[in-house]
Order: C-alpha cells, then sequence, then structure tokens
C-alpha cells in the first residue's frame, strides 16, 4: 500500500500521552492536530496496568491471553483481571474518541493509534516457565501470528469509531536494536538471549504489515529508536516508512533514510527532543534547520521536504499536560516552517 498522499509535511506525536483522563487528552490531542495533521488515540500509562504500551498491545492478541506477574505481563493458560483491565481501559479510549471525533465540525482526514511490534513484544512478553518468549522461536511465530489476526478486529473498531478517516498505524520497536545484537537479558539477568536473525524480523513485521493492509490500514510506520536502527529490514517488510529521532543519526543513516524517501517511502522524523522534561522547547527556526541542514547535504530536493512527517523524539507520557500540549503546537510550527521551505 502506498500510504497517505503526502503534499505537505504533517505534525503528530508517538502516542504516550500524561495524566489518566482520556477525554482531556482526546479533546487537546485533537484540538492541536487537526487538519493536515495526525491526531492519535492517546497511551496514558498513568493509568497503571493494562494501560502500558505493552499490554494494551498484549490484549489484542487472539488466543495467547496474557495476565501480569511479579516479573511482568505472562502468557498464561485463561485471561486474567490484568487482561481485562487492558481490554477495558482501550474499549473506553475507543469510545472517548467516537465521541469527541463526533462533536467535531470538521474531523481530521486520519486517526493513528500505536501497536507493540512483534518483535519487542515477545521481548516483553514471559512464557510459562519465567523466561522472555523472545527465547523460543515457536513463541516468537505464535505471537507473530496471534498479533496478526488480531489487529483486524481492532482497525474495525477503530474504523466505526472515526467513519470516513483513515487509519494510520505506528508499530513501535523500541528494543529492536537489542533484540538484533543478542544483548536482551534473560529472566535472571546472568546471561543474554541469542540475536534473533535478521529475515527474520523481515518476515515477522511483513507478516504483521500484510495484517494491518487487509484490514484497510492507509499507511503502517515501523518506529524504532536511532540506535542500530536496521532501516533496510524495515523498509524490506513493505512498511510504507520509518519513525526514527534525528538527534543521533549517523551521516550514513541519513544516507539510508535519503533512499527511503527516494523510493517514495515516508520517515516519521522525531525532530523535536522530547526525552526530558525541560522548561524551555528549541525554537522552531532551530527545529527547522536541524532538518534543513542534513536535508540540504544529502541533496535532497526542498519539495520532497513533503515526504516527512514530524513528531517529538519520545513519547510524552513524562511531560506536564500542559508541556505536552505545548509541544504539539511547537510541531505544528515546524510542519509549517518545513512546508514553507518545500514550496521554494
Amino acid at each position: 500500500m502506498a500510504g497517505l498522499p503526502s503534499s505537505q509535511v504533517t505534525a503528530t506525536a508517538l502516542g504516550p500521552w500524561p495524566g489518566d483522563d482520556p477525554l482531556e487528552a482526546t479533546r487537546t490531542i485533537r484540538g492541536e492536530l487537526g487538519s493536515p495533521h495526525l491526531p492519535f488515540l492517546a497511551e496514558l500509562p498513568d493509568r497503571g496496568v493494562g494501560s502500558d504500551a505493552l499490554g494494551r498491545t498484549a490484549s489484542l492478541l487472539v488466543e495467547l491471553p496474557v495476565d501480569v506477574q511479579p516479573h511482568g505481563w505472562r502468557l498464561v493458560d485463561r485471561p486474567g483481571k490484568d487482561q481485562q483491565r487492558a481490554e477495558s481501559a482501550l474499549a473506553t479510549d475507543i469510545n472517548v474518541l467516537a465521541d469527541v471525533a463526533g462533536a467535531e465540525d470538521a474531523s481530521a482526514d486520519a486517526v493513528k493509534i500505536q501497536l507493540r511490534g512483534p518483535l519487542s513484544l515477545a521481548a516483553g512478553l514471559y512464557l510459562h516457565n519465567g523466561e522472555r518468549a523472545l527465547l523460543d522461536f515457536g513463541a516468537r511465530r505464535d505471537i507473530t501470528d496471534s498479533l496478526a489476526a488480531g489487529v483486524a478486529e481492532h482497525i474495525t473498531r477503530i474504523r466505526t469509531a472515526v467513519p470516513g478517516a483513515d487509519v494510520v498505524v505506528q508499530l513501535d520497536e523500541p528494543d529492536i536494536a537489542a533484540i538484533l545484537a543478542g544483548t536482551i537479558p534473560t529472566a535472571s539477568g546472568y546471561r543474554t538471549l541469542r540475536s534473533i536473525p535478521q529475515d527474520e524480523a523481515t518476515a515477522a513485521w511483513r507478516r504483521v504489515v500484510e495484517a494491518l493492509q487487509s484490514a484497510g490500514v492507509a499507511e503502517t510506520v515501523i518506529a524504532v529508536s536511532e540506535i542500530e536502527a536496521p532501516f533496510a529490514q524495515i523498509l524490506a517488510s513493505g512498511a510504507d516508512g520509518v519513525a526514527v529521532p534525528l538527534k543521533a543519526l549517523t551521516t550514513r543513516q541519513w544516507e539510508q533514510l535519503a533512499g527511503a524517501v527516494e523510493s517514495g517511502k515516508r520517515v516519521w522524523a522525531g525532530a523535536l527532543p522530547a526525552g526530558e522534561p525541560s522548561g524551555t522547547l528549541p525554537r522552531t527556526a532551530e527545529l527547522v534547520e536541524a532538518v534543513w541542514r542534513p536535508w540540504r547535504q544529502l541533496g535532497l530536493p526542498a519539495s520532497s521536504l513533503a515526504t516527512l512527517r514530524v513528531t517529538p523524539s519520545h513519547g510524552l507520557a513524562a511531560h506536564s499536560p500542559a508541556a505536552a500540549k505545548e509541544i504539539l503546537g511547537r510541531l505544528t510550527r515546524l510542519a509549517d516552517g518545513l512546508n514553507q521551505l518545500a514550496l521554494g
């Protein structure tokens, strides 16, 4: 799938949001990120167990029930109260989205949701024996297949909540560098798990991306950290693009992103540093220059800036609600500045 048309730079955020009120979060996000930007279904980890990113996605798995044990989320024989809590929180969030979007005079053309990708999901879930599911090839395969099976109903629920809006999916793989490098610790912490072959990673992503495409998703990107980001494997999976923080990218990584742009892929640029709450945000002009300088140095035309979607470098759950709102405003101004360059 080609993804959404890229006529201008747009803004979104990565999903995690401060507070525990889905109504307030949804109103703020949709108020700040109206068309042409991309509002998203907020993740509110402050609500506790079941509202964390891992548990939220695990609750979508088909025939792989989960529950929380002292070491984290574990695959179990039958669903427990923690899975029910996760399912209930997600249902509440979708209902709130429907109510807020339905009351808008003009709703945004698209909405984004976030899912934990299959490999980081396997790294975060534990087997009956207390070891990480990532250790076992069969468990990795089952988690990937179960996630692929579970996304269709989830996408249908989102589409029902916002009729006519395109659905965009961000697959988060925060642990992928350690997974591919073989540095994920075992449950005991005394050794590390064997690295996962890169072709297996690509195949797992392809399985989920194809399921999302079959469910009618307009665009799927895979979000990774800048550390050893496997851009080639991500793009080989059929994903429409990659989301990555910009600050620490090497020249080689910028060249890979340039190649992705030239081949028609999307880049979600984590252009606004947001890892730690701080008193002041960079000026819009500084943010524009931080994107435009390497773009120009790579010889990319200004017009191709329209393939970009700008985001914070990290989720915003650690910020105050007011600061998170300010970050969204700064992102839309960054998009405006880049659009002025794109138009020459």
